[in-house]
């Protein structure tokens, strides 16, 4: 095996592992896998190098996919939880979820603006009940919630989120929501990271050509 060979295909495979790491959950140690010494310049073979593919191939769609957000959290969508507080502890992002679960007691509106902030129950833009319900957030923007349980909204049960088109950074804050004449309006989306749901066909091709890459290098 010819020795410039082995080391283009260590430099390859190592330059896109660290471009990786943006799509990849902190916990994946990827210093260690970069560095353990199956693969170095002259251990690396296919063998000890498809171990390692997989675990990223693994890794990547568990990040670049979205969340999912139980409103409330282990209160889910109940009286007595203030949701303007939950919501600016959240990023929310196209390609996550929302999860309300709920007693018969109550359901789930989405509703328009207006309408969240005069609790008005009249002209929902969409209904749900059976007390789980999950909301695909496809579309970046404001989205409102209430429950139209009577009494309810106006006694703190309705959320107000926005949807950012993209996913932020590990370890970035949303901005607080916004009060004026005593309506919270959604916190903006937090617009610190760049890793859009929509790149991981970029990155899985990405994927697909180092692989093709250390293959032509490593034979």
């Amino acid at each position: 095996m010819i020795p410039y060979k082995l080391h283009n295909a260590q430099l390859a495979f190592e330059t896109f592992c660290l471009s990786l790491s943006p799509f990849l959950p902190p916990s994946l140690p990827l210093t260690s896998l970069i560095s353990h010494p199956s693969l170095s310049r002259d251990n690396m073979t296919m063998a000890s190098l498809a171990p390692v593919l997989l675990v990223l191939l693994l890794a990547i769609p568990a990040k670049v996919h979205g969340a999912t957000l139980t409103v409330g959290d282990s209160s889910g969508w109940t009286q007595g939880t203030n949701y303007a507080t939950w919501a600016a502890s959240q990023t929310f992002n196209v390609g996550d979820s929302l999860v309300f679960t709920y007693t018969t007691l109550h359901s789930v509106e989405q509703v328009s603006k207006d309408d969240y902030d005069n609790c008005n129950t009249g002209n929902a833009l969409k209904s749900y009940t059976g007390g789980s319900t999950t909301i695909p957030l496809s579309t970046a923007g404001p989205m409102y919630f209430i429950c139209p349980t009577s009494g309810h909204c106006s006694s703190g049960m309705k959320l107000a989120i926005t949807v950012g088109s993209s996913s932020t950074s590990p370890g970035s804050s949303p901005s607080p929501p916004s009060t004026t004449n005593g309506t919270t309006s959604p916190p903006p989306p937090n617009g610190n990271g760049a890793t859009s749901v929509f790149g991981v066909g970029n990155v899985m091709l990405g994927l697909s050509s180092v692989v093709a890459t250390v293959i032509a290098l490593v034979c």
